[in-house]
């Protein structure tokens, strides 16, 4: 059955790639050695996630109703699906289950971080039709924060008095419905997605296709106000932002084939690729417009979410086009895969350093984050099938 991580394997029909840069097999083993240590640590307790490190150096964790709490599980997936080990499955499996009870939250739109990277890689790898049931429900979940009148997911309750306030992040909880449509045949959850990312893209991108954060509406879907709230000003260009964006029209294209969706994709990944403030080695300041500086942070794990994006859009563009994209995406992962920014022990077992969470907020800034973890595996994964 075809499912949101299609796009791991459709790079196996695309066109020869040159000489590889990055040792796929070396960092999946150095990758599975750091997660079985993290395990080590984490213990049998089950109810908090690991996430990042504290200022104090512990380990910073999570409850299940983070919106990262199947980041974890899902890095386990693909870590057994990559090395076959079963010490890891069972891992994945209990560290799936701990998510579980998210699929009746309805008080956040993040149930496809929450549940596709747990649930999803373990249907697509187990077919436990125990984790469809979780995924359908949590999908059913999800729809309730969908409002006609508006035309787009709510993604928080409130955001400084504006009471329909969306994030661009909410691209990436769109695949979850994509999939409960082609599972269930109930065309409303992919109808709410076509929605959703139609009406982000009217509102959200600016006409350099770098995005807004956040875009809040009234009760009736009239935009009335353009914000941020992690990056630098209103009016800037958030990397991990413009990484969602990125990754969620991507992914739109490939759940509908609607070539508006690919269109809107190639924009945001020329913006983010030809921007004058992205450094050398790829890997993003925090924001592409805050002032930069040899201190200023970068956002690693925006980084590796856009090299994985980029090596699923390969697949969806002329040859010509699709390598300047895997050329992008390979030097991502070179500069990801180095000391500089792969730790190859310590970390509190942590695979990549020099992420940033919530600058403005004072919160994760030049540590690691389990998500930027996960997207790096994801991406090696996909540039390790490019024949």
């Amino acid at each position: 059955m075809k499912y949101f991580f299609a796009g791991l394997l459709l790079s196996t029909c695309m066109s020869v790639h040159a000489q590889r840069k990055v040792d796929v097999a070396k960092q999946l083993k150095l990758a599975a050695h750091q997660y079985h240590g993290m395990l080590q640590e984490l213990g049998d307790t089950t109810t908090l996630f690991p996430q990042s490190i504290n200022p104090d150096g512990s380990m910073k964790k999570m409850k299940s109703d983070w919106w990262c709490s199947g980041f974890f599980g899902g890095s386990l997936w693909y870590l057994y699906e990559y090395t076959k080990d079963t010490s890891l499955k069972s891992a994945a499996a209990t560290w799936t289950e701990a998510v579980s009870k998210e699929q009746y939250n309805t008080g956040t739109h993040d149930l496809g971080f929450m549940l596709n990277c747990s649930f999803g890689n373990g249907y697509r790898i187990t077919k436990n039709p125990a984790y469809r049931q979780v995924l359908l429900n949590g999908a059913r979940s999800l729809s309730t924060r969908f409002n006609p009148a508006v035309g787009v997911i709510k993604s928080w309750n409130n955001f400084k008095g504006y009471k329909y306030p969306v994030i661009i992040d909410n691209m990436m909880n769109l695949e979850l419905l994509c999939w409960a449509t082609q599972t269930s045949g109930d065309k409303k959850f992919e109808d709410i997605a076509r929605k959703h990312a139609d009406k982000t893209i009217k509102n959200h991108f600016r006409p350099d296709y770098s995005s807004y954060h956040v875009v809040c509406y009234d009760s009736v879907g009239n935009v009335l106000a353009k914000m941020t709230a992690q990056g630098y000003a209103d009016s800037s260009a958030w990397a991990r932002g413009q990484a969602w964006g990125l990754y969620g029209y991507t992914m739109m294209y490939r759940e509908t084939k609607d070539k508006r969706y690919l269109e809107q994709a190639k924009h945001i990944a020329a913006f983010y690729m030809h921007h004058p403030n992205l450094p050398a080695d790829k890997i993003p300041y925090w924001d592409f417009n805050a002032p930069h500086s040899d201190n200023e942070p970068r956002d690693a794990s925006a980084a590796a979410i856009v090299a994985s994006a980029l090596l699923e859009l390969r697949g969806y563009v002329p040859a010509a086009l699709g390598k300047t994209y895997t050329d992008f995406a390979e030097a991502t992962l070179v500069s990801l895969s180095s000391p500089e920014y792969f730790a190859a022990e310590g970390n509190h077992h942590f695979l990549i350093k020099h992420c940033t969470g919530h600058l403005p907020g004072h919160s994760e800034i030049d540590t690691p984050l389990i998500y930027g973890d996960y997207y790096y595996i994801e991406a090696l994964l996909r540039y390790n099938r490019i024949k």
